[in-house]
């Protein structure tokens, strides 16, 4: 396994890989690796020959410069856990490099129809700054194949818009999200959370999943009444809720009793650690 610090090193392993014919995948990160994030980079080991990690810090996409500051950096416990998983090439950019002219008049990649819904809705900018840093990533690596998880599944078809739209040449592989024994999906934010909010913290993905029960089993189809009464039963479980949405996992647009193939996204605070997370709700 080599680190890359710079474009040129980045750029010469690259070159020769390419030389040989050889499938590169690329996992994008921005570091604190768990189970979640490994998992993205066994399924890349398992579809191409190389496989290269990211791993940088996006400021372009925090519009709260606290969660910024706070989030957490674990650059050298990265670095071990991905030399256990065969990852030949870790990238580590830093912000100089992605950004050598600033980013106050940065030209930036906008992705329509992101913004006014789920998580772009209360992060203005959010969606533009994780576009316009995973286009320039992906014109540094010039990857075959990319891996994100479902856990973030906005961005995921966000990324998926964005490579259509664009005409890139990459594969875009959504993994299904890694989860704890107690249903809460990994996130790095977690480590943020007390012992206390970590008994909480279960609840989004329980309210979720009761609320698939409430549609695949009982053939409950008042959305509005279903996203209602989650809130409330996330309030109960001391999470302060951001949004319970029903939507069509085509498009992420609004949902109706017609539609078959649906994903339930949430997101909710608790304490300072804003949670997010949504599963699939197919109908025969």
């Amino acid at each position: 396994m080599a680190i890359a610090e710079n474009l040129s090193a980045l750029k010469t392993r690259i070159k020769s890989w390419r030389q040989q014919n050889e499938v590169i995948a690329f996992v994008p990160t921005m570091g604190n690796l768990h189970e979640g994030h490994l998992s993205l980079v066994q399924k890349a080991r398992e579809l191409a020959d190389r496989v290269v990690v990211s791993i940088f810090v996006n400021p372009l996409q925090f519009n709260d410069q606290q969660d910024l500051t706070t989030y957490p950096r674990t650059l050298n416990d990265d670095v071990q856990l991905l030399s256990e998983l065969d990852c030949e090439l870790i990238f580590t950019p830093t912000e100089e490099m992605i950004y050598p002219n600033g980013m106050a008049s940065l030209t930036k990649v906008i992705v329509p129809g992101f913004d006014d819904k789920l998580c772009g809705k209360g992060r203005p900018g959010h969606f533009d700054g994780v576009a316009t840093v995973v286009t320039k990533l992906f014109n540094m690596v010039q990857p075959d194949i990319a891996i994100f998880g479902e856990k973030d599944y906005q961005q995921l078809m966000l990324i998926k818009k964005l490579v259509a739209d664009l005409n890139l040449t990459v594969d875009v592989i959504g993994v299904p999200t890694k989860r704890q024994d107690s249903g809460l999906a990994m996130s790095s934010r977690n480590t943020l959370l007390t012992q206390k909010q970590l008994v909480q913290a279960p609840s989004l993905y329980k309210t979720l999943l009761a609320t698939k029960h409430a549609i695949q089993e009982q053939g409950e189809t008042d959305f509005s009444l279903l996203c209602g009464q989650a809130k409330q039963q996330l309030q109960e479980a001391g999470l302060e809720p951001e949004y319970v949405d029903i939507r069509r996992a085509e498009d992420l647009e609004l949902a109706n009793a017609n539609d078959k193939q649906l994903r339930i996204l949430a997101a909710a605070r608790l304490g300072s650690v804003r949670l997010i997370d949504n599963i699939a709700c197919d109908l025969a």
